[in-house]
């Protein structure tokens, strides 16, 4: 392997090429018109354009890939994950060209890539799998009279998804047809396959995953678990390993089952196998049920969890098996130390219903900090589009311990600076600081069952406002030391120096007022007058004496905004007190696009009485389908879309007269 071609872009690209690059083997990165200025096209040594932004235009279009390959002399070609990674006809393509594909055998990929061969190759295999309905049979009379054998609530799933896509909850027989007619649709859109399976709904599921690699002498190893089980929307947030909680008697079931899920398929490289663990049905040994839910057979997002807990790197171990070589460690070889926490930075509006959030990062930095990982693909000036996966960066926090894990974490989400698009950083180190995720009783419904402690805070306490009012009136470390005159505006003969300064919190004003008390600052207006002092460390983070307790926050000041972040909390304060809401009542009976899509489906027609929570259409948009809902009861005045209408970001889709 000499020149390996990476048919993906972004955090992953970069992420193979800093592997490749140490191993002396040369990279080949591709691009589509969107990602010229990407920094994988960089730090490659070669890069070749193929196509326009959309996805299926460049990365998921094979002959573009292998034509890459056959221009630059790529003998290899690494897919990532995501695109193309899973895809058995393009793996088989690879291969025809007599290229060497960095991924498993054909065969498995096509036995794992529909959920329903796997789970019957599963349970050939003796590996335990859901009750459920995974028949050929896909007519709505079969799938209704499957439904009720199961009982409600139950899952449909699409046999080809993956990633949260296809997949629907359903409570009752009223919402089958409904949710399954949608399941159907996104299958068919993401994965060319309509097909779907049933499954019995678990209530209180934790999603644990193993880690495997498999060489082509068939032998086969784990690199232990990582819990998965801080979701929303079916879609990962929040990835560790190990996963709390669990017995050595379960952890080791786990990895001799993930063993041999992949022996039974002949498996090479690196795998995935991902458990579903049933907290409702736990046996003698106080141990939960687990069942077999799929394999990805790619290189997963959250791997660099188990590189730190392992010290190996999982990209190294694909290339080298990929040459033929045998596993780098035997199972006995493979030892876990330490934990390792991993958040996924997005560009979404994690308060405004978690809408992607697409524009120009105008500002992006990262901390350099004992103990954090920053995985990412973006830099200030890179653009956030509709046409790909939203993630800004994979933040990680390592240590000996699961709590210092989480701190370090914390603290590598408070040093990220994300300007120019909205982001979820702040309810990531809200999530991971909460008290019951650092006690480790973790599931599925963790954040749903949550929602409301995970809401940004509005009673913001004395600590954050003294350190927002000492920040503001303290030079930065770009600029000389400040004299007291500079600090509070000018001097009165025999009286002392002071300065008012106003802060909102929302509606709540403090009208603080600040005077020099040696070398540190007087500050009233909050419950007690306090002194207190403060520095300036660089341009984000500012340290704090306050009453004898030294403390650091990230602090960001723009314009008449300040926001203040301390051990994950957030508290956002401006100079200025806030502009009356004129949205009220008129801007909710006016529908507009949250971001740019495709209309896939219209449910009302002008003169139809709609009530609060009906769906009024859905919106196709970064793979993923959003339901627009009325937010105000009353008829419908006017429809502006039609199915299958491109808007715009903004575009007035539906109005109400309330």
């Amino acid at each position: 392997m000499k020149k390996l071609l990476i048919a993906n872009r972004g955090e992953i690209a970069r992420r193979i090429i800093r592997t490749a690059d140490r191993m002396g083997i040369a990279t080949v990165a591709v691009y589509s018109d969107a990602d010229r200025q990407a920094p994988h096209v960089r730090e490659a040594t070669q890069a070749v354009h193929i196509g326009a932004a959309p996805a299926r235009e460049s990365y998921l279009d094979p002959a573009k890939l292998l034509d890459a390959a056959r221009r630059t002399g790529a003998d290899a070609i690494h897919p990532g994950y995501g695109f193309l990674s899973e895809n058995a006809d393009f793996a088989r393509a690879v291969r025809l060209a007599e290229l060497t594909w960095v991924g498993p055998p054909v065969a498995a990929m096509e036995i794992m890539g529909l959920k329903d061969s796997a789970k019957a190759a599963m349970k050939k295999a003796g590996v335990p799998i859901t009750p459920g309905y995974q028949g050929n049979d896909q007519s709505l009379v079969r799938l209704e009279r499957a439904a009720a054998q199961i009982g409600f609530p139950l899952l449909i799933k699409a046999v080809a998804g993956g990633g949260g896509k296809g997949m629907r909850s359903v409570a009752d027989a009223a919402s089958f047809a409904e949710n399954l007619l949608s399941c159907q649709r996104e299958g068919a859109q993401s994965f060319g396959n309509d097909g779907v399976m049933l499954e019995k709904l678990i209530a209180r599921p934790r999603h644990v995953e193993v880690q495997v690699f498999a060489d082509r002498a068939g032998n086969v190893v784990h690199l232990f678990e990582r819990d998965c089980s801080l979701q929303r929307r079916h879609q990962k947030v929040i990835e560790e390993a190990p996963a709390p909680g669990l017995s050595d008697r379960l952890r080791h079931t786990l990895g001799i089952a993930a063993v041999a899920a992949a022996t039974a398929i002949r498996y090479e490289g690196a795998g995935t196998i991902e458990f579903i663990l049933d907290l409702d049905n736990v046996d003698k040994h106080g141990d939960p049920a687990f069942y077999f839910m799929e394999m990805n057979t790619r290189l997963q997002v959250e791997h660099p969890v188990t590189e730190a807990i392992t010290g190996f790197d999982l990209v190294e171990w694909q290339l080298r098996i990929a040459r033929g070589e045998m596993l780098p460690a035997n199972q006995e070889a493979i030892a876990a130390t330490g934990y390792a926490v991993e958040a996924r930075l997005y560009a979404e509006d994690a308060e405004g219903g978690f809408l992607p959030s697409t524009g120009t990062l105008t500002r992006l930095r990262f901390p350099t900090l004992p103990g954090v990982r920053i995985d990412s693909g973006v830099e200030t000036g890179s653009e956030i589009t509709v046409n790909y996966d939203p993630m800004i960066a994979k933040v990680i926090g390592c240590g000996a311990t699961r709590e210092e894990a989480i701190d370090r974490l914390i603290a590598g989400l408070d040093g990220c600076v994300v300007e120019g698009v909205k982001s979820n950083r702040a309810f990531l180190a809200r999530l991971v600081g909460h008290p019951a995720f650092r006690a480790g009783a973790v599931d599925t419904g963790f954040i749903a069952r949550h929602a409301e402690a995970l809401v940004p805070a509005t009673d913001v306490d004395d600590d954050m406002v003294t350190i927002a009012a000492l920040a503001l009136t303290t030079p930065t470390a770009a600029r000389a030391p400040a004299t007291m005159f500079e600090r509070f505006g000018g001097f009165r003969v025999n009286l002392s120096a002071e300065r008012g300064l106003d802060l909102f919190v929302g509606e709540t004003h403090h009208a603080l007022m600040l005077s020099a008390e040696g070398a540190q600052t007087r500050v009233a207006g909050l419950g007690e007058a306090r002194v207190a002092g403060g520095r300036w460390i660089n341009d984000l983070t500012f340290e704090a004496d306050l009453d004898g307790r030294l403390v650091r926050a990230a602090v960001l000041i723009a314009g008449t905004s300040i926001e203040v972040r301390l051990d994950g909390k957030v508290a956002q304060l401006s100079t200025r007190p806030p502009a009356a809401d004129a949205k009220g009542l008129a801007s909710d009976a006016r529908i507009t696009a949250p971001m740019p899509g495709r209309v896939l489906a219209l449910d009302v027609a002008v003169g139809a009485s709609v009530a609060v929570g009906d769906r009024l259409l859905v919106l196709e948009a970064m793979k993923m389908e959003h339901r627009l809902v009325a937010r105000v009861a009353g008829t419908i005045a006017a429809v502006h879309v039609a199915e299958g209408d491109q808007v715009a970001d903004g575009t007035l889709l539906v109005e109400i007269d309330a």
